[in-house]
């Protein structure tokens, strides 16, 4: 009986140490994908119909743009290098089509450190934690906003096929960033640490502001 209880006991914590090993796996590859990807965060100047509508052309035009600045290049460090060195030109490419499109306010863009929840696109999940941001503010930025990745530039339609998740994430991120349903409980673990952690953020950023 001692003997019986003994291989309980033994398969309790080898299956214990199992699901602990598979969450720190899959927290791993989570924080590689925090570090290789580039986010794109647009605040629209508010939530009027005509602010939400060019909120998505000026999108469309910063995506189309990054497109081709990220040509040839499949490593965060040179995507990062080229946002700051181009922030003047992607302001001017938000600036020109807001004026083309008959609004007299303004863009600003800067790149930042934000806080995201897990957030779905199309065939894909990025999970929870802070990414380096493309903030796009229009106006007054108190409009809903809108978010998807420069970089890889997964949210243009011929990024469909994946190529650029492979190549940047790896097989282990493609293949979390692409199964949500597989992972579900695992994504939501992720959510709910992530969350803890951005909250002592801001309350010690507070303190010490």
């Amino acid at each position: 009986m001692k003997r019986i209880h003994i291989i309980e006991a033994s398969v309790a914590i080898g299956l214990v140490v199992s699901l602990i090993t598979s969450f720190v796996g899959f927290g791993m590859g989570c924080k590689d994908i925090r570090e290789n990807v580039v986010r794109l965060h647009i605040l629209a100047n508010s939530d009027s119909e005509k602010d939400q509508q060019v909120k998505l052309i000026v999108r469309d035009a910063l995506l189309s743009c990054g497109s081709e600045l990220f040509s040839g290049n499949a490593d965060v460090n040179n995507a990062k290098e080229i946002l700051a060195k181009q922030n003047t030109e992607l302001t001017e490419i938000a600036n020109q089509t807001l004026a083309d499109n008959g609004f007299d306010y303004t863009a600003k863009i800067c790149l930042t450190e934000e806080y995201f929840t897990t957030r779905f696109y199309n065939d894909f999940t990025l999970p929870a934690g802070d990414y380096l941001a493309l903030k796009v503010i229009l106006g007054e930025g108190k409009g809903h906003n809108w978010w998807c990745v420069m970089f890889p530039p997964l949210c243009l339609p011929a990024a469909s096929e994946n190529e650029g998740i492979d190549i940047v994430l790896g097989e282990n991120g493609s293949e979390i960033v692409q199964n949500y349903t597989k992972y579900e409980v695992k994504f939501k673990f992720i959510e709910i640490y992530e969350s803890i952690k951005n909250r002592i953020k801001v309350i010690n950023n507070h303190k010490y502001s």
